[in-house]
């Protein structure tokens, strides 16, 4: 029995050391070759840099100023700090409703956002672009309300789970202390959502961060937000510097893997009590 469960967990340690050489081979791969010559890309791209090959911070600093990144970076930071908000807020008073206001009505809301899940976002991208122009939500404030409905039914989804787990006896403490519902909401219920709020935040985060086919749609290039602004890296004759591309990626990667590392450890517990809680 136990030289059965020394062998399995050996199989289980060498699959997610495969996997994990699989995941961060790409990503040296952009590192090592943002500090190459552009030719050396190329020709080379397996092969460390070496004194012909190293381009140092040039590619950066050049990158960097053809994309104008730092309005690039506050149009996505804007986007994806008040979308993530928004999702949160939102979405998790629409979970408690749907939990504790049990009829036919709350019913229809939660199954038409599980049902929202299944629909493919070519479905509806030229309606929604057609209609975002009417309502003159084509900009970087009114693109976050886009981001609402599109991340709503996943955030409900794991919103009804956890909350389906909280004691009824807390609200029923915060009524007998004089809370209304919005009361209620900030101080008892909002407070004990901490971890599925988190996991819900890095997913949504690291979803709109990276996002391009959205913003391109919606706000074309008067706001371009950072997957955006490094597709304009083409030159008129359609060549690209990877030089500057793979720079830029890896600054563009940079403000999404720390916010991930300061909140990996929700991440886990977030996702297994949303999913098989109630």
């Amino acid at each position: 029995m136990q030289e059965k469960r020394k062998l399995s967990n050996i199989i289980i340690y060498v699959v997610l050391t495969v996997l994990s050489v699989v995941f961060i081979v790409p990503i040296a791969l952009v590192l090592m070759n943002s500090l190459k010559n552009k030719l050396y890309i190329s020709t080379t791209p397996f092969e460390l840099p070496n004194a012909e090959s190293f381009r140092g911070l040039k590619n950066y600093t050049e990158g960097l100023t053809k994309i104008h990144f730092f309005d690039s970076i506050g149009y996505s930071l804007f986007i994806t700090v008040v979308s993530v908000i928004l999702i949160i807020v939102f979405c998790s008073m629409i979970a408690w409703f749907i939990v504790r206001v049990k009829n036919k009505i709350t019913s229809a809301i939660y199954f038409m956002f599980i049902a929202s899940m299944v629909v493919p976002f070519q479905m509806v991208m030229y309606t929604m672009t057609k209609t975002a122009n009417v309502l003159h939500l084509d900009n970087f404030i009114g693109i976050n309300i886009l981001y609402l409905g599109f991340g709503s039914s996943m955030a409900v989804f794991m919103f009804t789970g956890f909350i389906k787990g909280i004691p009824l006896e807390l609200e029923e403490a915060g009524l007998i202390d004089g809370c209304n519902p919005l009361n209620m909401y900030i101080r008892v219920i909002f407070p004990v959502l901490k971890p599925i709020s988190i996991t819900i935040a890095i997913l949504n985060a690291m979803w709109i961060w990276n996002d391009f086919l959205l913003p391109y749609l919606i706000i074309g290039t008067k706001y371009r937000t950072i997957p955006v602004a490094i597709q304009y890296l083409r030159s008129g004759y359609g060549s690209i510097d990877y030089g500057h591309l793979m720079a830029t990626i890896v600054v563009a990667l940079v403000p999404i893997v720390i916010f991930y590392f300061m909140c990996q450890k929700y991440i886990i517990e977030g996702i297994v009590a949303g999913a098989v809680k109630g």
